[in-house]
């Protein structure tokens, strides 16, 4: 019985050590703040950092993120992906605009919004919200007076009016996006109207004044000062207050990965990648066994497939740049006398033209761009059909092909043949004309390992009638 009762608390001793052992860290007496800073235009590198960086926030237990911003905008479909992590965060999410001079154009206008908390730092500006694409017929500027085209016999509406309607929608699907944050957040629904229909920009003051953000800041320390016991509202009703007055703050600037995915994701880059790709690959194909441009073209081309997928792309856009590389490349092995050289640069330009969804900020490619890139491949395939046509007439110096024609000398004669020297090397020989050793001899054909060879006409040592040279 005794040893019964020891035994239970001995095992309760020790489930009780275990618990103990594994709760969670206590957080520091004034608990952390992680500053995220976002500097640069918005992509799938910068969603991709957030949500990491957020998880991780959440594991060590921090008060407040804040995320520190600076950009022009960037890809929409990046932008939902960051609020709808803020919107579904487990703990208060800030986002300040600064230091001095920096602004939230774009899609950071979305994302202040969207954010338990929004600051900015004086001589910082947001707004201009318009949401803007390419492709539709007809877009005009925001806020253009729409055009009286003719109506189309057929559809009743012209190519205009159908562009017109388009981005009308896209208009109001951005506005109502931008009102339901601000409804969300207690923010002013106006200008969030007008941010996105006029591309209004406000400066902090006027911000703060219109009820846009909730604090004027100018460094991080200030604004924990500022946010020192305000309550929050976090996603399920539950409110936390804040207290940031003596908190930690851990700064996090974007790490290798993020560097790298927005080097990926560089539109100019992977087009070049794709290039790069085509052209090693079709190097290895016709010329089988170097090994180095297969596997650089294969990585290339998926790497560039890869960045294609992260990226608003049209692929109509991406075929159209592989069938101008193909065509250029044709246009340096087959007789088409320029025709598959000028159609390859089209297709080429055409596509780079059509290959992103988006006018965002960093993410177009610029005409001179595609131009330069084109004239740079076709020259170069011109370069290599070039060397490849010169290479054709050369004459051969290696393998059998070479032994035709050249001089060699008798070295060795036997009952059983001749032998002679060509390149330091004793062949046998074989000749209609007898052979003694020291002649001279021209190399006719390779027959098996046998030379065939004919003499060479012996020069006079002396001059016509007998006088000495």
């Amino acid at each position: 019985m005794h040893k019964t009762i020891w035994a239970l608390l001995a095992l309760a001793l020790l489930i009780l050590g275990f618990l103990l052992h594994n709760r969670p860290a206590a957080a520091p007496a004034g608990g952390e703040v992680v500053v995220l800073h976002i500097d640069g235009v918005i992509g799938p590198a910068t969603s991709d950092f957030f949500a990491r960086e957020l998880a991780r926030a959440h594991t060590r237990q921090a008060r407040l993120v804040v995320l520190a911003m600076d950009t022009p905008g960037g890809l929409d479909t990046s932008m939902r992906a960051i609020i709808k992590d803020i919107l579904a965060a487990p703990l208060p999410i800030a986002t300040w605009v600064g230091p001095e001079g920096a602004r939230a154009a774009s899609a950071g206008t979305y994302i202040l919004y969207a954010s338990h908390i929004a600051a900015m730092a004086p001589a910082t500006n947001l707004g201009a919200a318009t949401p803007v694409a390419i492709g539709m017929p007809g877009g005009q500027p925001d806020g253009a007076t729409p055009r009286k085209d003719k109506k189309d016999d057929k559809s009743g509406e012209s190519p205009a009016a159908i562009g017109d309607a388009m981005m009308e929608k896209v208009r109001n699907d951005a506005a109502a996006y931008l009102r339901s944050l601000a409804q969300l957040r207690g923010r002013s629904g106006d200008f969030a109207e007008r941010a996105v229909r006029e591309a209004a920009s406000l400066s902090a003051d006027e911000a703060l004044a219109a009820g846009v953000i909730d604090v004027i800041a100018a460094d991080l320390p200030e604004l924990m000062a500022k946010l020192d016991g305000r309550d929050v509202k976090l996603n399920g009703g539950r409110t936390q207050r804040l207290t940031t007055a003596a908190a930690t703050i851990i700064e996090i600037a974007p790490d290798w990965r993020m560097r790298v995915l927005a080097i990926v994701s560089n539109p100019q880059l992977a087009l070049m990648l794709m290039m790069i790709g085509i052209y090693a690959l079709f190097f290895e194909f016709t010329n089988p066994g170097f090994g180095v441009p297969g596997v650089a073209g294969a990585i290339c081309l998926l790497v560039a497939l890869y960045a294609f997928h992260l990226l608003p792309v049209n692929w109509a856009g991406v075929a159209l740049v592989a069938l101008g590389a193909i065509l250029m490349l044709a246009e340096a092995f087959l007789p088409s006398f320029g025709a598959l050289g000028v159609g390859g640069i089209v297709a080429f330009v055409v596509g780079g033209l059509f290959l992103m969804d988006t006018e965002a900020p960093g993410f177009g490619i610029p005409l001179p761009f595609l131009v330069g890139l084109a004239v740079a491949s076709a020259l170069l395939i011109g370069a290599v059909g070039s060397f490849a046509a010169r290479a054709r007439h050369r004459p051969v110096v290696s393998g059998r092909e070479q032994m035709s024609g050249e001089i060699a000398t008798v070295s060795i004669v036997t009952a059983d043949g001749a032998w002679a020297l060509v390149h330091g090397e004793s062949w046998r020989v074989a000749s209609g004309s007898p052979l003694a050793p020291g002649d001279r001899v021209r190399v006719t054909r390779l027959d098996g390992l046998t030379l065939r060879v004919e003499p060479l006409a012996t020069e006079p040592t002396h001059r016509p009638g007998g006088s000495p040279p």
